[in-house]
């Protein structure tokens, strides 16, 4: 509550208006600056670049996105292999007959070879990803 109050104190102090026209070529290299900075609005990057204090720009590495996109990735397959196997287990806690455990049990199988497939991809990644962080 306390800092929806002081926003709306600090949004209160900007009584002075400027407009300024560009060439569309000239918009574009400022909003291209501003959309590199940490800043959201427009009118706070050019604030701070008219009174000449300093900008922060976002870097971003390359290998660190790439990184995170294929973790995420990994997340995803884990998540979707935890739920295919509490299904199964959920299954198996609904049947009553010996047969039914049995046809459950075979039926199983092939999902097994499912999962233990997909863990094998997940491990060759992470040792790719390893292996290449490794080595820098």
């Amino acid at each position: 509550m306390c800092s929806k109050i002081m926003k709306q104190i600090e949004k209160s102090k900007y009584t002075r208006r400027v407009t300024i026209r560009f060439k569309p070529e000239e918009f574009q290299q400022i909003e291209t600056a501003c959309n590199e900075s940490v800043y959201r609005k427009l009118s706070e990057y050019a604030r701070r670049v008219l009174l000449g204090k300093p900008v922060t720009i976002n870097y971003r590495n390359q290998s660190t996105d790439q990184l995170l996109m294929v973790l995420n990735l990994i997340k995803t397959e884990l998540s979707a292999i935890g739920n295919n196997f509490n299904q199964s287990v959920h299954k198996l806690h609904t049947l009553d007959t010996v047969p039914e455990v049995k046809t459950w049990a075979v039926m199983n199988e092939a999902t097994k070879k499912i999962l233990m497939q997909k863990v094998e991809e997940i491990r060759i990644k992470l040792i790719q990803i390893y292996e290449a962080c490794d080595r820098k």
